[in-house]
Parts: structure tokens; sequence; C-alpha cells
């Protein structure tokens, strides 16, 4: 039996070193296995150093992507060339401890298919990035039906849910909700957040907004629901307010003035705005699938007899 382990890095040169020795002395003792770097177009030296170290070591291989397409793209590439009988999935910065990684392997070695890293404690984050990972993973379970609460991408995967995973045709990929979707027989493992040794997060308020739109709307159709439930509203309110004006004007005191007329414009151009915003991002991700390009490109790639 033999393990891949897929770690997606972006600029981690000064981490990489400390992050193949903790991977290599633990695997050593629990499994054959081969270390899989995903570099996704780094500017700093991060390549220069897997390159040197997979020339030393033939259970280190590593792809370098051809700019930075981001985390999902990496994941799928290293999903599309891992060849072990498992693989799973940390970050290159050991916030996902290495340590429990053996304990993953004897699960999977009693039948489960994917073993589940799930946060325990999400570490030192700040009190804004907590909320917004809150109300996220809230709505995706209201839009979708799948709990993501507290998820994250440190994950073991048997081969056949890794094949499973490379029959997905869609660009924009969502690695957590997608594997949550497949099914298949499943445990979860508590881990708690590790501090980052060096560096800082890759992961900017933008990126977070985009993965958090792209992965909604990539689930469900509900949001596109708002747009009749705000019509109705808007329905009900004309309704009442034209029953209050022709009372009004039956008693004899209509307001006169351009306030009603004013604020009813508002409204109706607020919902109409409202709308027109959902339905373009579904029509944003239609786009961007029917322009059917690769997931990302591929430079350079070191150990690796998976060509495709």
């Amino acid at each position: 039996m033999k393990i891949t382990l897929i770690i997606p890095c972006f600029n981690e040169s000064r981490i990489l070193p400390k992050t193949i020795s903790r991977l290599m002395q633990i695997m050593n003792e629990v499994a054959d296995y081969t270390l899989l770097f995903v570099d996704d177009g780094s500017t700093d030296d991060s390549w220069e150093l897997l390159t040197k170290s997979a020339q030393q070591n033939p259970k280190i291989s590593a792809i370098r992507l051809s700019r930075n397409y981001g985390k999902e793209a990496a994941l799928c590439a290293g999903l599309e060339k891992a060849e072990g009988d498992a693989v799973i999935i940390l970050d290159s910065d050991l916030q996902h401890p290495p340590e429990i990684i053996p304990e993953m392997i004897n699960f999977w070695r009693q039948g489960y298919d994917i073993v589940e890293g799930v946060k325990q404690s999400r570490g030192k984050e700040s009190f804004f990035s907590k909320l917004s990972a809150k109300i996220f993973y809230g709505l995706f379970k209201k839009f979708s039906g799948h709990s993501l609460d507290n998820a994250s991408d440190f994950k073991l995967l048997d081969r056949k849910v890794v094949l499973a995973w490379r029959q997905f045709k869609e660009r924009d990929t969502f690695f957590r909700g997608l594997s949550a979707w497949m099914g298949f027989k499943r445990i979860v493992i508590p881990f708690i957040v590790q501090d980052r040794e060096d560096g800082k997060s890759k992961w900017s308020f933008r990126k977070l907004l985009r993965l958090s739109i792209s992965a909604i709307t990539g689930f469900s159709a509900k949001p596109l629901l708002i747009v009749p439930l705000l019509t109705f509203i808007l329905l009900i309110f004309c309704i009442i307010l034209a029953v209050q004006t022709l009372i009004n004007w039956c008693l004899g005191h209509a307001v006169e003035g351009f306030t009603t007329v004013i604020l009813l414009v508002l409204l109706i151009g607020s919902a109409i705005m409202i709308s027109l915003s959902m339905i373009a991002l579904y029509i944003a991700n239609i786009f961007n699938e029917i322009k059917d390009r690769p997931r990302y490109l591929i430079s350079e790639q070191l150990n690796l007899t998976n060509d495709k």
C-alpha cells in the first residue's frame, strides 16, 4: 500500500525544509509514501528548493503550475497526478498537524474511504475571520444542504474516491463541498490548528470572498429564489401603499409632495439591482464554465510517471 501526500504551496520556501523533514520522519514509520508538492506559481525560491529535494530523494515529487491559479486548482493538479492507493491532503505551513497522519491511515486500513480532519479549534484567528467563517458555513449549509462546520482540506481519500473526483468536469471547484457531496464511507478526526511557524497566510479578503461566492453559487440555485421573493414582498408593499393612499384620499388627508414616490422608486430600484446582481453571478459562472479552459497549466514536473 502506497500513500501520496499532496502538499500545495505558494511562496513557502522558508518553511518547506521543515515540512519535508517532519513529513518524512512520520511517514518512514507508517507506510510507503510519496510527497507530491504542487507549486502554485511561487515567486520566491520554493521551486528551486523542491527541485533540489526531488533530485536528492526519489520519494519527493513536484509539479510547478505556470502561474498562481489558486489553492483549488493546485489541489486538482495534485489529485489528478497522485498515484497512491490513498492520498492525504495537507497544507505546507504545518498548521495541519502531521502527527495525526498515522491515525488517519489506521482508519483507512479499517475500511473508511474518507478520513476528514475537522478543526476542533481554529487557532489564532481574528474575530472577523471566525465570524466570516461562521456566516459562510451557515449560508452554505442552508443553500446546499451540506454541513461544513469547521471543515478543512486536511483529508485522506481512498483511491476510488480520487478516481471519482477525476470525473468532475467543472472548472471552478470547491474541494470541501465536493468531497462532502461525494458521500462514501467516512469518519472524522478532530484536530487543533497549529500556529504558523513562519510567513503569513496567503488568503486575502478578496480571494476568500471570491471563493465563498463561487462555492455557494456553484452548489445551489437557491439564491436565485431571492428574485421572486423580493418581487412578492414588493407586491405586498405596493398593495398596502395603494390601499393606504386611497383611504387617505377618500378622507381628504392625502399628503402633498413626492416623498412617497421617491421612496417607492428607491425600493423598486434596490429590488431590481439585487435581482440583477444575483442573476449576474450565475451568468458569470456559466460564462467561465462554457469557455472550457483547463483548470491549470503545468510548466514543469519532477519524479512523476503520470504524464496525463
